[in-house]
């Protein structure tokens, strides 16, 4: 099974202090637990733990427990023997017989049933598992690297996590923040972002303009690394001119962080753009009523939509 990997953008000192982190846990075998907000790239972590670690010749499996039906859990982590159920017609390897010898990754791993958790809890302790319809043991020579969006702890103190399992996991934690707290990597991703989209659709664009980088910056990015990601597509499928426009990311004013690195100059420019433009959309682009509703003089509007280039 053929492992693809994927470049790790580090630029902002908290990405590259957890990226030197998940480097030195790679070099010990020991279980890694990865938390983090959705969308900020906790497989790429993981991807660096297995890549800095000596199991880097074998495979990185990877399961999303969330998206795995409960009833089919445990045949896909374990396999099973043909005959096992109607359907079995031939037997299968699982998830855990694939990685051996190197590392599988259960993503979402707060998503788990308290059933499946004891069944997970069972393998990582006795490092054997039986396939679905067979009582023979087989050795798992893993090292697992788990991951969540979910506070794991409260959830240990509401009883709907196992204890047990979570300290067999979180041996050697990982946190991975989140992008609003990574400001220097958002240009660079972005520019990635949009290289790989230009690339696989053979049609140039030259960039972000200053104000739509700007933008970027100021974002909050609640959806974090996958967020940007989908923004930047969408400005390139909709953008009407040879650069990324201000208007074509779409962004929220409500998500604007005033802690962005704008001057504050800017930070009034960059929200007065996106709320004319906003106005001026309610009313069909009408400049008489847009003014109206801003309470502002027409003419004054005008000066507005040339200085800030609105259009």
């Amino acid at each position: 099974m053929p492992d693809t990997f994927h470049p790790l953008i580090a630029h902002s000192p908290r990405t590259v202090e957890a990226l030197g982190i998940a480097e030195r846990i790679g070099a010990v075998d020991s279980p890694v637990f990865i938390t983090g907000e959705s969308g900020v790239g906790k497989e790429l972590f993981a991807e660096q733990v297995h890549l800095h670690s000596k199991r880097k010749d074998a495979p990185l499996v990877r399961v999303n427990c969330a998206a795995m039906p409960e009833q089919l859990f445990e045949s896909e982590l374990f396999g099973y023997v043909r005959g096992a159920f109607t359907g079995a017609l031939e037997s299968r390897r699982g998830r855990f017989e694939i990685a051996d010898g190197g590392s599988i990754f259960l993503d979402e791993i707060g998503d788990l049933s308290f059933t499946l958790q004891a069944k997970l809890l069972r393998v990582l302790q006795q490092k054997t598992f039986e396939k679905v319809g067979s009582d023979v043991s087989v050795n798992a020579d893993i090292r697992v690297i788990a991951a969540t969006n979910k506070n794991i702890e409260e959830m240990v103190e509401q009883g709907a996590f196992r204890p047990d399992l979570y300290y067999r996991l979180n041996v050697l934690p990982l946190y991975v923040p989140p992008l609003r707290d990574r400001r220097e990597d958002i240009l660079p991703l972005a520019d990635f972002f949009l290289n790989r989209i230009v690339q696989r659709n053979k049609a140039p664009v030259s960039g972000f303009t200053p104000d739509a980088r700007n933008a970027l910056l100021a974002y909050r990015w609640p959806g974090n690394i996958r967020e940007l990601e989908n923004c930047v597509e969408r400005a390139y499928v909709l953008k009407s001119d040879s650069r990324i426009q201000i208007e074509d990311l779409f962004l929220q004013p409500e998500e604007t962080d005033s802690d962005s690195g704008l001057s504050l100059k800017e930070a009034v420019n960059w929200y007065k753009v996106r709320y004319i433009r906003r106005v001026l959309a309610e009313h069909n682009g009408n400049q008489t009523k847009t003014a109206q509703a801003l309470q502002i003089q027409r003419t004054y509007l005008l000066k507005l939509i040339k200085e800030l280039k609105i259009h």
